[in-house]
């Protein structure tokens, strides 16, 4: 019932940096992510690209 594939956990945390996920879909990523840690390697990634995008805006 809660499960997601990697699949979709990747999709969602893609999302995520666009807007924000309803409750449903938060707890789903983070029970994966708990289970997942190739998923964590990713959301470090984007986390990552988030803030090197941040910084590069702000450069001025």
């Amino acid at each position: 019932m809660f499960r997601i594939t990697c699949q979709h956990a990747s999709r969602l945390l893609s999302q995520r940096m666009e807007r924000p996920l309803p409750w449903t879909q938060r707890v789903r990523l983070r029970l994966h992510l708990l289970a997942c840690d190739a998923c964590t390697r990713v959301a470090g990634q984007f986390a990552a690209m988030r803030l090197a995008m941040q910084a590069w805006r702000n450069r001025d």
